[in-house]
Parts: structure tokens; C-alpha cells; sequence
């Protein structure tokens, strides 16, 4: 079993910033990519960021210039540094991961989901 556990969203003003943290845990042989998805009220689930093992990353247009992404491989943690955030930033964001397990089967592992909310 692999679990994806997500912190960090909360509630901030627009141009504030936030952090969220995601660690994946579990039977882990290694992980692919991990990344940022998007969820806002009525919307389907949009990419933010990814990186991959290699540290080649991919962002959103709309993230470029003001979120990063960034990894920690010895605690299989992947964070999202949002800067500059809008009211149109408002959304659940989910962590994503593709992971081969100890069984060395590769699958797609999603978190729960944090609530984001930028509001004056």
C-alpha cells in the first residue's frame, strides 16, 4: 500500500503565499514523478506542476513566475510554493504521484486533497 499525505492549504489573502507539503509513505520501490493538480467548484482537475525523478519539471501556465515545485528524495516529499496568489487560485489542490511499488508495479496514487482559498 502507498499513501500520498497532504499539508499546508488554508485560507490567504490575494498576493499572499502558501506551501503545501505532500509525503508519500508506504511500498515504495521508487517514484517517478510527483505533482499538483487542481480542482476548483464545477471545474475538472487541472495540472499546476510535476517533477520527475530527474528533476525536470512542468507547470501550468498559469502557475508559471509564481509557484514552484521542488522535491525531497530522502523523504519522498514533494512541495508547492505559491506566491503571489489570486482568487483564481482558489481550489482543493491534490498531490499525484506515479510509483512503482516493492512488487514493481507502476500506478498513480493521488492524496486527499487540501483546500486552497484566497480571499480579501
Amino acid at each position: 500500500q502507498v499513501q500520498l499525505v497532504e499539508s499546508g492549504g488554508g485560507l490567504v489573502q490575494p498576493g499572499g503565499s502558501l506551501r503545501l507539503s505532500c509525503a508519500a509513505s508506504g511500498s515504495i520501490f521508487s517514484i517517478n514523478v510527483m505533482g499538483w493538480y487542481r480542482q476548483a467548484p464545477g471545474k475538472q482537475r487541472d495540472l499546476v506542476a510535476t517533477m520527475t525523478s530527474g528533476g525536470s519539471t512542468n507547470y501550468a501556465d498559469s502557475a508559471k513566475g509564481r509557484f514552484t515545485t521542488s522535491k525531497d528524495n530522502a523523504k519522498n516529499t514533494v512541495y508547492l510554493q505559491m506566491n503571489s496568489l489570486r482568487p483564481g487560485d482558489t481550489a482543493v489542490y491534490y498531490c499525484s504521484a506515479g510509483i512503482v511499488t516493492t512488487g514493481y508495479y507502476e500506478y498513480r496514487y493521488w492524496g486527499q486533497g487540501t483546500q486552497v482559498t484566497v480571499t480579501s
